[in-house]
C-alpha cells in the first residue's frame, strides 16, 4: 500500500525519526529555543555527544532540521516546513476517521 501524497518515503522516515522519544524533545526544544549546537543539546538531553549526533542524523535524513557547520561545531536548526508532509497526511486520514466514527455513533441512536 502507497501513500496517496507525493513523498512517502519523506513521510516513512519523518514517522521512523518521530518514533523516539528523545528525538521528539530535541525537535521540540530546537522548535523552542532556535538553532542549538550540538553541545547545547547534548548538555538538554541526557544522552551522550555520540548519541546527540546519531539523533541529529537522523531527524536530518528525516528533513526535519537543517545543520551547518562552523568550524569544529555542528548547528542545528527545525525546518519550518519540515512536518508538513505528516500533517498532510494526518489531516487527510483524521478526516477520514472521523466521518467513520460519526457514522458509527449514528448506528446506535
Amino acid at each position: 500500500m502507497t501513500s496517496s501524497t507525493n513523498a512517502p518515503a519523506t513521510i516513512d522516515a519523518q514517522f521512523k525519526a518521530l518514533s523516539d522519544g528523545t528525538r521528539r524533545a530535541l525537535l521540540e526544544y530546537l522548535v523552542r529555543e532556535g538553532e542549538q549546537s550540538v553541545h547545547a543539546l547534548t548538555a538538554i538531553s541526557g544522552v551522550s555527544q555520540p548519541m546527540v549526533s546519531r539523533h541529529m542524523a537522523k531527524l536530518k535524513r528525516a528533513a526535519l532540521v537543517t545543520a551547518r557547520r562552523t568550524g569544529r561545531e555542528t548547528w542545528y536548526s527545525a525546518r519550518a516546513k519540515g512536518l508538513a508532509p505528516v500533517v498532510q497526511w494526518m489531516a487527510i486520514y483524521g478526516a477520514l476517521w472521523s466521518q467513520r466514527f460519526t457514522a458509527l455513533e449514528g448506528i446506535g441512536e
